[in-house]
């Protein structure tokens, strides 16, 4: 008997995907890809909230408009740009790995790299670019092997925690949670060391709802507990009339206690036609003139730092979460996953928002039963469906979205516990890799410093000869990079 058109396309996808083959069904599948895309639904929203309320370095957002518009564009784009890529992955590497943009990578790019003097987020765009294009050619040549031996396994995990640490101090200051004291170098609590007014009860309230979903290991306690205290925060508004809080050109906080970013209200439309005009705005080379070549490389090797080794760690856990690894504890297809992932890198560069890398969130669609690209391929559509709810953005006020921020912070933090703190060798430089993030406010700084201390260390105790010559040779520029303003003194340079 022949089979019906539907029995063949069934047939078609259990041949292409290897479903059968791979222990799986149509349903796991599909429920995987489902399962992935709700637990990490929340880079929609919280993509905007990082790069794209930020000004760059000439005051300038995103989109060349205001933040508003900046914050409706990004989500778009980081819709699109994951949906395609995660597509991508599913069909050409047949692996039940979503990506998107990567968190740690944006607040690197926003604070990082967009606020150096001269430059603007097309320049720093550019630099995401070329980052994603060398991943892509050492992944092409087989030259990823050096970079993966050139920095120790430890501080690359002390870059980690220190990105989670910042990453948690932009939170809780941007909710108005930790505040600049008035008569101190650091911070206070809320307003005036007491936590006062509605929107800090709202992040609290917000915060341990998270936190309390996430202990109960519910699948996508991010976005639930995003949607949860942005519900609350629509309710208080509506009641109490907060109003927003203020920052004067003089520094002056109007209304102390209102909201941070957005006033939580309902828009007019929930659904909008994207403006992908994001796409193509970059500046692949502008970044030279503006901060110099020794800068921009140190920029471009940290970005390739974060996105490239997480990648790795990425790919295997969630092989050996759907038993996919081979004999070597490699996943099938190793090569053509990194090779999108790479891909990714310069995609989300060429959209300008930010670099997309694959997401540990995949483990839950692997857990539901997903063992193939299929599942992949159905959380890509249902982000492309996404980039037509952009508008619900600008309802997201900084209280409702930052508890998502001190849990992903947490959820880094905890790698902390692989660093060995009784080798001074490498527990110093960590130490001063995590501290320095959040009190300079600079990611670079914190891994410049990091480098820096280990080859230092290794020098006075006589074992020059266990660091890699990359090692070296990026400590030089990074002790380029920090003296740069004396160095350009003695020179004469302007």
């Amino acid at each position: 008997m022949s089979s019906t058109p539907d029995t063949a396309r069934l047939g078609a996808l259990d041949g292409f995907f290897r479903i059968t083959e791979r222990g799986s069904t149509l349903g796991r599948e599909i429920r995987g890809g489902l399962a992935t895309f709700f637990t990490m639904a929340y880079i929609v929203v919280l993509n905007p909230l990082i790069i794209g309320t930020q000004a760059d370095s000439t005051g300038g957002f995103l989109g060349g408009g205001d933040v508003e518009q900046a914050k409706l564009l990004v989500a778009a784009g980081t819709a699109l740009v994951a949906g395609l890529l995660t597509i991508l992955m599913g069909v050409v590497a047949n692996f039940p790995l979503a990506l998107a943009a990567g968190l740690g990578l944006n607040a690197f790019v926003a604070f990082g790299i967009a606020k150096l003097p001269g430059m603007t987020w097309a320049d720093a765009m550019g630099l995401v670019v070329l980052e994603g294009i060398i991943i892509l050619l050492l992944v092409l040549t087989g030259f990823r092997r050096a970079v993966l031996l050139a920095v120790p396994a430890q501080l690359k995990t002390a870059i980690s925690v220190g990105i989670g640490l910042f990453i948690t101090v932009v939170g809780l200051v941007d909710a108005g949670f930790v505040r600049k004291a008035a008569g101190g170098p650091l911070g206070e609590l809320g307003v005036g060391g007491f936590l006062a007014g509605w929107p800090l009860l709202v992040f609290v309230i917000g915060l341990l709802t998270i936190i309390g979903l996430y202990s109960r290991g519910v699948n996508g306690a991010i976005l639930y507990g995003i949607f949860g205290t942005t519900v609350l925060a629509l309710v208080v508004e509506a009641v109490a009339d907060v109003g927003p809080r203020i920052v004067g050109p003089d520094g002056v906080v109007q209304n102390p206690t209102g909201w941070g970013l957005n006033v939580p209200a309902l828009p007019d439309s929930l659904v909008s036609v994207p403006d992908l005009s994001l796409v193509g705005d970059f500046n692949l080379l502008g970044s030279f003139d503006k901060i110099g070549v020794v800068a921009a490389f140190l920029l471009i090797f940290t970005l390739m730092l974060a996105d490239f080794f997480d990648t790795m760690g990425t790919m295997v856990a969630v092989g050996a979460e759907g038993g996919l690894l081979d004999e070597d504890g490699n996943p099938p297809h190793s090569q053509r996953i990194l090779v999108v992932d790479s891909i990714g890198a310069i995609a989300g560069g060429a959209a300008s928002v930010s670099s997309n890398t694959s997401y540990i969130e995949s483990a839950t669609g692997v857990g539901e039963g997903a063992r193939t690209g299929l599942s992949a391929v159905v959380t890509g559509v249902l982000f492309l469906l996404a980039t037509f709810l952009s508008p619900l953005v600008a309802v997201v006020p900084y209280e409702a979205a930052t508890p998502a921020l001190v849990l992903v912070g947490f959820l880094m933090m905890q790698q902390v516990g692989q660093i060995s703190w009784d080798d001074l060798e490498i527990a110093i430089p960590s130490f001063l890799t995590i501290v320095l993030m959040p009190f300079t406010y600079s990611i670079t700084a914190g891994i410049g410093a990091g480098f820096v201390t280990y080859v230092f260390l290794k020098l006075v105790r006589g074992k020059a000869s266990q660091v890699h010559p990359i090692m070296w040779l990026v400590s030089v520029l990074f002790v380029l990079y920090f003296g740069i303003d004396p160095i350009k003194s003695l020179l004469g340079v302007q």
